[in-house]
């Protein structure tokens, strides 16, 4: 995992961290429905590497500043709203080949994906809390988060067809893991808007609830995740959840498990067992920031 310097401000973020280290992220352009721009992709980016290396925080909640959680790319930029470089041919080869070169990397590739990628290597674990309207970008942003909570006042929608382009933030590979593909397919193909209830039912929300009690409720939620829990045993088991549900095989996975559980059974997982022991609450010393170097594995 990336270092991240921890000293930069924000233009389209809000970033509150609690004393029990849960982070309240929030995307803030009230003015505009939280639309996504291209200085807000880098500032999501920055920030969700920047909590990698930042052990004060915990966990994190995602939430929209205002009545609307992302109201999808701001389409009022002049050109191509999506900050794409129009006069470039690129290629397959050049997404394998020059992904972070500076030319494929600010002119061709999906600034949101660039987002969910960031979100994906998150060594703590991130709840949104979808206060509002949550469209293309504000719907796909939030698949590679563990929870999702929704406000009776949210709707949800990955509204791409009706642009005439396709889903992204790496959204083709989150969401039919989350819903299906047969669920996704349906959702991107008619391009609705989806009620919290509808999201709920297709398994896209963990629950609904009314507006002012979502964002206690996310924090409550957090809490139980990290109250008590060693950092090094909870950062591996997300990137474990994630990547290793994506292996080829069981056996691929056995390997990390096995390389994680030793790594865990020699730090904190000797205080959990003698905390155990002794009827007491476990007192647990482990650093999210160091993780062993095999992280991540692919």
């Amino acid at each position: 995992m990336t270092d991240v310097a921890a000293d930069r401000t924000y233009e389209t973020l809000l970033w509150e961290l609690s004393d029990d280290g849960i982070l309240t992220l929030t995307l803030n352009r009230p003015e505009a429905l939280n639309a996504f721009t291209v200085t807000m992709a880098a500032e999501l980016e920055h920030a969700f590497r920047r909590v990698n290396g930042d052990d004060s925080v915990a966990a994190v909640v995602v939430t929209g500043s205002g009545r609307a959680f992302c109201a999808g790319m701001d389409l009022s930029r002049e050109g191509n709203v999506f900050g794409l470089d129009e006069s470039l041919s690129p290629t397959l080869a050049d997404l394998r080949e020059r992904l972070d070169s500076t030319e494929i990397a600010d002119g061709v590739r999906d600034t949101g994906g660039r987002v969910a990628l960031a979100i994906y290597d998150c060594t703590k674990p991130v709840i949104a809390a979808i206060n509002g309207p949550a469209v293309g970008i504000g719907a796909t942003m939030t698949l590679p988060m563990d929870v999702r909570l929704a406000s009776t006042s949210a709707r949800i929608g990955f509204v791409f067809g009706r642009l005439g382009i396709v889903p992204e933030a790496c959204s083709s590979w989150f969401l039919p893991r989350l819903v299906g593909v047969s669920r996704a397919l349906e959702w991107t193909y008619a391009a609705e808007i989806l009620s919290p209830a509808e999201a709920l039912d297709g398994g896209l929300v963990r629950s609904v609830v009314e507006p002012e009690a979502l964002l206690d409720t996310a924090y409550e939620l957090a809490r139980r995740f990290v109250a008590g829990r060693s950092r090094v045993a909870t950062a591996l088991t997300r990137q474990m959840m994630w990547r290793n549900s994506a292996q080829p095989h069981p056996l691929d996975a056995h390997r990390v498990d096995s390389l994680a559980m030793w790594v865990t059974s020699i730090g904190d997982g000797k205080e959990g067992v003698a905390a155990f022991k002794e009827k007491r609450a476990p007192e647990f010393t482990s650093r999210a920031a160091h993780l062993p170097g095999w992280v991540p594995w692919d």
